[in-house]
């Protein structure tokens, strides 16, 4: 029982995921760091590229050894009438959890975090759609009207004063809660960053000069007009710094990230919404479509917790030592790992397959309309 036990002593560090109330399914593959982002740093907008761009706001992001700002940048929204959800840190029990942003047809919860730019806290006021353009709100924006016209001047009331807190909940945190509107938010048909935003983290995350640990909390690139676009007249600097306190190393929170390493460790899946298109018979189809793929990833994700156990139930009837311990575990990491990747990348395909199956039919009645006579 005593090699029992020093295998769940090395559990206990990691931790069950428990959440919180505000970080109700929208875990990013089970990332937790011991100790809260920096606070966000001051910068000015840069103006507005083209028509249809969305403002992303800038945030702290971790690569496992510091946190990295990825600069707030303006981005083309993936198809008319979605929106932007920011990314956003929230105490979860063992940590700080992130939860990653996302495109959809309302604004979801996130945090309660005051990123400016119409980004108070809840919901946006930057803009709108009609009729598939964007109306930009030019109290919050910075577009040039000579070149976009879609605008309009509605001042916005920010009933979150001028907070710079970066997380939310746990020692300093914002204490905001999903309202209902955000939870259906979430709960309905969406997709994760797209390749350009992807390409933009990765290049923050390659810039050292965007770790916290070099600037302090004031990253020299704070925003920038396009994606990716980290030099020039397109990058702005910030103006004022986010207050940094990384404890010491020697301390155990060590300044270390903790990622899911069992599958008993990652949020559980959350189960599909009908789709509403309008058909009643392809709604149910795809629904029937979702929850196959649901049943089959619970199936899996159970699969490989039982797996995971036995390991350990083996180890301690072989009595292995430490090194052995630490084998298995990086083993157990790696898998839980690669599948909650591989069922995000699932349910990503789907709804991609079933937008397109759902606008063929659309594309197909316009091409076969009779052409009116000469």
């Amino acid at each position: 029982m005593r090699r029992l036990f020093s295998i769940r002593a090395l559990l206990g560090f990691i931790g069950v995921l428990v959440l919180s109330g505000v970080a109700y399914a929208q875990v990013d593959v089970g990332i937790v760091v011991s100790f809260g982002p920096p606070e966000l740093p001051v910068y000015e907008q840069p103006i507005c590229p083209a028509e249809g761009y969305i403002w992303t706001p800038g945030y702290w992001a971790w690569d496992g050894e510091d946190y990295y700002w990825v600069p707030g940048t303006w981005v083309a929204a993936p198809r008319p009438g979605y929106l932007w959800t920011p990314a956003y840190w929230a105490w979860g029990g063992r940590g700080y959890y992130f939860h990653e942003g996302y495109w959809g047809p309302e604004v979801g919860f996130y945090g309660g975090i005051n990123y400016g730019f119409g980004y108070f806290g809840h919901g946006y006021e930057g803009g709108r759609w009609e009729h598939d353009h964007f109306y930009y709100n030019r109290s919050v924006n910075n577009v040039n009207e000579r070149e976009i016209h879609n605008t309009y001047n509605t001042t916005v009331v920010n009933n979150y004063g001028r907070s710079r807190v970066s997380y939310n909940g746990g020692r300093g945190g914002i204490n905001e809660h999903p309202n209902s509107g955000e939870e259906a938010a979430y709960r309905e048909r969406h997709i994760g960053p797209v390749a350009e935003q992807t390409h933009h983290m990765e290049a923050a995350r390659g810039n050292p000069e965007l770790r916290a640990s070099s600037n302090h909390g004031r990253p020299p690139i704070a925003a920038t007009s396009r994606p990716g676009s980290f030099s020039g007249h397109e990058a702005v600097a910030a103006t004022a710094g986010g207050h940094y306190d990384r404890p010491p190393q020697s301390q155990n929170s060590g300044g270390q990230a903790e990622r899911a390493i069992h599958a008993n460790e990652l949020s559980p899946h959350t189960r599909p919404q009908s789709p509403n298109t309008g058909d009643p018979n392809r709604d149910q189809k795809y629904q029937q479509q979702q929850d196959k793929l649901y049943a089959k990833q619970q199936q899996d994700h159970v699969k490989l917790q039982q797996r995971q156990e036995q390991d350990h139930q083996r180890l301690e009837q072989q009595r292995a030592n430490d090194a052995k311990m630490q084998q298995v575990e990086q083993q157990h990491q790696q898998q839980t790992q690669q599948m909650a990747q591989r069922h995000e990348q699932q349910q990503q395909h789907m709804q991609q397959q079933q937008q397109q199956s759902h606008q063929q039919p659309h594309q197909d009645s316009h091409q076969n309309q009779p052409k009116g006579k000469p």
